[in-house]
């Protein structure tokens, strides 16, 4: 059983229905066993909790809609148009960027409504809205996180309240804005976005951050497992961190074990590596989501940061889009996130060819079927609660 997520959990109570027969003047007879038995059986009863929904509803999907299911896409533009076309493809979700946001709240709120056409399981409408320089919407009230750095947490946590309330209202329900990197390195690109330039001052801020944006949007921790001691910009390369797995518990594990135990929905992995670990881009690692699971406990939604980076650093074993998918899968992510173009062929990308390379992945036994199970129920389950929060 799933750990509930204690800011979206909706628990469904399925009460009893009393059968009352109505006698004529002439009694009827008891029914015979055969009798019985041939009659038409009761409903199966509706699941009680989101995680049972989001079971069934997968075990009812097949191996390439549950492959779609794992996508989060952005298209350009304030017109709902193409955003719609995409989730009619059966993906989870769109990720709104500078471009998507119209003039205003009530507009931006307008666009983010139209793309809700699955009245029991919500659109994923996910923001990077970190404040400061990673900003997405002009009418967020909270301070920038370097300024966050010398508040004490009960302001953090009032900050990120009103800034997940802004998102709320813009019709976000997914806010990819917990830095939990850790870095006193101002020649860091990551040095600006950061809560903490400490473990200690981070873990406290990263936690205050989820605790604040409890029951407005669903918090993400990112990037998994940080960027601060990887020197580089993995939006063009793939930094390698010179920390060995045991440092890394002592320092920059924190704050994401502590946003884990403050009740995050999403936790983001970032193309970044620690060789002592695994050579691989932590968003391909099966060890370090290992690591997320068992050791820090994370039984939530692992999203990917956005996948085009991979291929954006030219390196040629990142170059094949549908191969990057599969060993994500693979790895261990739920979520694979793309910030696409007009064209998504420029990549070489579609939902029908990263859906279908991911379920030929599963019927060649390269990702066993009940990792992709899994993942899309984790997946379903996240916009379930969402949807069941949305109508208390």
């Amino acid at each position: 059983m799933r750990r509930p997520t204690p800011s979206l959990v909706a628990v469904a109570l399925v009460a009893a229905t009393t059968l009352v027969a109505c006698a004529g003047p002439t009694a009827a007879p008891a029914p015979t066993p055969a009798a019985s038995a041939s009659a038409s059986p009761s409903p199966a009863p509706t699941p009680a909790t989101a995680a049972e929904w989001a079971a069934e509803r997968v075990s009812s999907m097949t191996d390439e809609e549950k492959a779609a299911s794992l996508l989060m896409l952005h298209a350009p533009g304030t017109e709902a148009g193409p955003m719609l076309a995409l989730l009619e493809e059966g993906i989870a979700g769109v990720i709104l960027m500078g471009d998507n946001i119209a003039a205003d709240q009530a507009a931006t709120a307008a666009l983010a409504g139209a793309l809700q056409t699955d009245p029991e399981a919500a659109t994923l409408v996910g923001i990077d809205q970190e404040g400061g320089i990673v900003s997405r919407i002009d009418w967020d009230p909270a301070p920038s996180p370097m300024e966050l750095r010398g508040l004490p947490a009960a302001a953090v946590q009032d900050a990120f309240a009103a800034r997940a309330g802004a998102l709320a209202a813009s019709g976000a329900n997914v806010n990819f804005g917990i830095v939990a990197d850790v870095t006193a390195d101002p020649a860091s690109f990551i040095f600006e976005r950061v809560l903490g330039t400490d473990a200690t001052a981070s873990a406290e801020r990263v936690a205050a951050a989820v605790t604040g944006e409890r029951g407005a949007v669903a918090s993400t921790l990112k990037h998994f497992p940080g960027h601060g001691a990887a020197p580089g910009d993995s939006h063009t390369s793939v930094p390698s961190a010179p920390l060995t797995l045991e440092q890394w518990r002592a320092d920059a594990a924190r704050p994401f074990a502590a946003g884990i135990d403050a009740g995050t929905e999403l936790v983001m992995t970032g193309h970044l590596a620690y060789p002592s670990v695994d050579a691989a881009p932590a968003s391909l690692s099966p060890e370090w989501h290992r690591i997320l699971r068992e050791e820090l406990g994370f039984d939530g939604v692992v999203v990917t940061d956005d996948m085009l980076m991979l291929q954006h650093n030219e390196l040629p074993e990142f170059a094949d889009p549908n191969e990057n998918a599969v060993r994500a899968i693979a790895a261990g992510g739920d979520l694979l996130l793309y910030v696409l173009p007009a064209d998504p062929s420029e990549f070489g990308i579609s939902v029908d060819g990263l859906a279908g390379a991911i379920a030929g992945a599963v019927a060649s036994g390269r990702i066993p079927e009940d990792r992709l199970d899994d993942a899309a129920t984790r997946v379903l389950e996240l916009r379930r609660e969402i949807a069941l929060a949305s109508r208390e």
